[in-house]
């Protein structure tokens, strides 16, 4: 699962919470100057086949068409045994993603390509032929799912104020999702916290837990104060002894149940930074802390902003269409073809 978390709305991802063959151009395709995207217009809007992209595979850089690498996407971001519509819902939100960072700009990480198969930095991709290695027997009737999945939502991508919006994703949200604003350092008007219905009956691994000792916590709560608070609260720190249970103290939560603050040797720290210093999986989590240890038990997993995929597929056994579904997870958006000029998107990363 994609899960994709990054500082200001810039992915690491899941995310949220993550294709390749090379495509023929089409009569009515224009190569940019660098060789960026290159897209097939129409009256209907902007097809997958006809958008062309660089995707930085490896160490190479491949150019195939959109469909294809939403294809690999969705193999590698969200399991094949999802409902169909469940699927149809990654696939537009991935497409929408998509067209976000085309508009934003190509990424210094592969100033060459458009994205890139490395979950770290844009999505995990699953290719055709890994799958078939994967999946077995089961390739057949999975794989046909995926490419309905992506063939249902031909070109189609969610948007706020007429332009594709930043969709982001992640695994499962313990009954709510997050606010872009608690987990990154701005908000957006179409991240808000919603109800999120999945649970420890439909999510494996729903509940989890991470024990570390004094020792082992020590180090890396320094050095995340170091890079969050400034070296000067990072020394005091350092210095701090863990001579008793108040190591950790005090904690705030946010409007989704997550972690905003935890207090630690008299110093505020984020909860976001407390998940990424002992690799939790999410922000959700409560602190049995001791002289001697520490124990964190979390519920869900990812940034849990945008799309809960879990949730997805609740909602999806409840009946709900693909469409249905990204106006539960995205406040205020409107689903249509994606538009034919993209306008440059505003830099929020901070």
């Amino acid at each position: 699962m994609r899960q994709s978390a990054a500082a200001a709305l810039a992915l690491t991802v899941l995310l949220f919470g993550g294709a390749y063959l090379a495509a023929g151009k089409h009569p009515a395709q224009e190569t940019e100057p660098d060789g960026g995207a290159v897209r097939e217009q129409s009256a209907q809007g902007q097809k997958d086949g006809g958008v062309q992209l660089a995707v930085k595979n490896g160490d190479a850089v491949e150019i195939m068409a959109l469909d294809v690498y939403l294809q690999g996407v969705v193999r590698g971001e969200m399991p094949a045994s999802f409902e169909l519509e469940a699927l149809k819902a990654q696939a537009a939100a991935e497409r929408t993603y998509i067209y976000y960072q085309l508009a934003a700009g190509r990424k210094e990480a592969h100033p060459n390509a458009d994205v890139c198969t490395d979950p770290s930095c844009c999505n995990a991709w699953l290719s055709e032929e890994a799958a078939r290695e994967k999946w077995g027997g089961d390739f057949d009737g999975w794989e046909s799912r995926i490419e309905e999945a992506v063939a249902a939502t031909d070109g189609q991508v969610a948007l706020y104020d007429g332009q594709p919006i930043l969709a982001v994703f992640h695994s499962s949200s313990a009954g709510k999702t997050a606010g872009a604003g608690d987990v990154w350092s701005g908000d957006m008007p179409y991240l808000r916290s919603v109800d999120s219905p999945e649970g420890e009956e439909t999510v494996p691994n729903y509940y989890s837990a991470a024990e570390f000792t004094a020792a082992e916590g020590k180090g890396p709560l320094g050095q995340g104060h170091a890079m969050a608070l400034g070296a000067a609260i990072a020394e005091r720190f350092v210095l701090a002894r863990f001579d008793d249970a108040k190591w950790f103290g005090a904690v705030e939560k946010d409007e989704s149940g997550r972690v905003g603050t935890v207090e630690v040797c008299g110093a505020p720290l984020r909860g976001v930074e407390v998940r990424r210093i002992f690799s939790l999986r999410s922000a959700c989590f409560t602190i049995d802390a001791a002289a001697d240890r520490v124990t964190f038990r979390v519920t869900g997993y990812g940034h849990g902003v945008g799309m809960s995929q879990y949730g997805a597929n609740e909602l999806a056994r409840q009946g709900r269409t693909w469409q249905e579904i990204l106006l539960w997870y995205y406040a205020d958006i409107t689903i249509g073809p994606a538009p034919e000029t993209v306008q440059t998107a505003e830099n929020v990363i901070n």
